[in-house]
């Protein structure tokens, strides 16, 4: 049974325009369509005895890890050919011999919808239209990288005049991003930075003998991504190097929390873009769009557990409507509404539940 066209209708309407009511009712009718659509999800939900017929609330939904999506092929099972399908791979760490978690996006449309509306919201709130500048190479030269289709978006959408991609695959180009930065500085124009922290990391030690003054409507977007670098950099460095290296108000720098599993993303609370929200001197929450639910889980029970505790981090993510839209991941956090606070990484001999959910799907894929 392949995709049904009238859930992504509704959750395309949903996305465009929220029903915080509705909510619910449409994953139950999301998880339905996939239980029908999605063969490895369905064999899964009946390895847990967990059915249509026995879920009735969005808690009785059954959550597939991150790590299951290194084992088994969550595409629907009778999906046609068509233009808008993508194929993204993790970047991560693999699982065996080039083993990467692998997300099918039959409907690429649903996950720009997804990405371009909280963006909008969390990192263009004033609606200004700047120049813009990429970290992270483009869409065409990694196709498999679902940040690099997000970026690309995210730069035809907002940008305004030129913009560049000072990176590829092997490198970030900094004499070419410090040159673009220069150049925006001299005349006055705000401009968006987009990249990963280890990116940034570069681009902060060229400027720290010759820092930059960026125009006061500047901004940046710190992807997270250590990767390369010996001391990683936390969230807060960030901050404190964007104001030092590029003259970014601390208000502007934007953490972003995502991955390949999930089609929507979560970025900082800031006065920026959540007046109100962010408290001076506490650590940063992340806001959630609202066809997005958060929760917390119990890392053994895989049961949620209550608005305030300490426990393995799990989405409900309507835009995951090609795929799973239940997702728990590796990341240990606190949520409240829709406001999630990131703790760190779970330690992997912990998290039992976890590696129960992907026993069912080992064998798939010749683990």
């Amino acid at each position: 049974m392949s995709l049904a066209t009238d859930i992504i209708e509704q959750v395309l309407s949903f996305i465009r325009s929220p029903e915080p009511e509705r909510f619910e009712e449409l994953l139950l009718r999301v998880y339905r369509n996939q239980y029908s659509s999605v063969l490895a999800y369905k064999t899964f939900c009946e390895h847990l005895k967990r059915t249509p017929r026995t879920v009735e609330t969005i808690d009785d939904v059954p959550l597939v890890s991150t790590v299951a999506f290194k084992y088994a092929d969550f595409s629907p099972a009778s999906l046609l050919p068509n233009a808008q399908a993508c194929e993204f791979t993790t970047s991560g760490t693999t699982v065996g011999r080039d083993r990467r978690g692998r997300h099918v996006v039959p409907y690429s449309e649903v996950y720009r919808t997804s990405a371009l509306a909280h963006l909008r919201t969390m990192l263009f709130p004033d609606r200004v239209r700047t120049r813009m500048l990429s970290l992270h190479p483009a869409a065409d030269l990694m196709p498999e990288s679902s940040l690099s289709a997000m970026i690309t978006w995210c730069m035809d959408e907002f940008g305004a005049g030129e913009h560049i991609f000072a990176a590829d695959r092997l490198r970030v180009d900094t004499e070419s991003a410090t040159d673009f930065l220069r150049e925006t500085e001299k005349n006055g124009e705000p401009v968006c930075i987009l990249g990963t922290t280890a990116a940034f990391a570069a681009l902060f030690d060229c400027l720290a003998d010759r820092p930059a003054h960026l125009s006061p409507g500047s901004r940046m977007m710190d992807t997270g991504g250590a990767k390369g670098q010996a001391v990683p950099l936390t969230s807060k460095e960030v901050v404190a190097l964007a104001s030092r290296r590029l003259g970014i108000a601390p208000d502007k720098v934007i953490n972003e929390y995502g991955m390949t599993e999930l089609c929507s993303q979560l970025y900082d609370a800031t006065e920026f873009n959540s007046p109100g929200v962010a408290v001076p001197g506490e650590d940063r929450v992340k806001i959630a769009p609202p066809w997005m639910r958060p929760a917390v889980v119990d890392p053994v029970t895989m049961r949620r557990v209550p608005d305030g505790a300490v426990g393995m981090l799990a989405f409900y993510d309507l835009a995951n409507v090609g795929s799973v839209s239940a997702i728990v991941t590796e990341d240990i956090g606190i949520v409240s509404g829709n406001r999630v606070r990131v703790l760190g990484r779970a330690a992997s001999g912990g998290a039992r539940g976890c590696a129960l959910s992907i026993s069912a799907f080992s064998a798939e894929r010749g683990a």
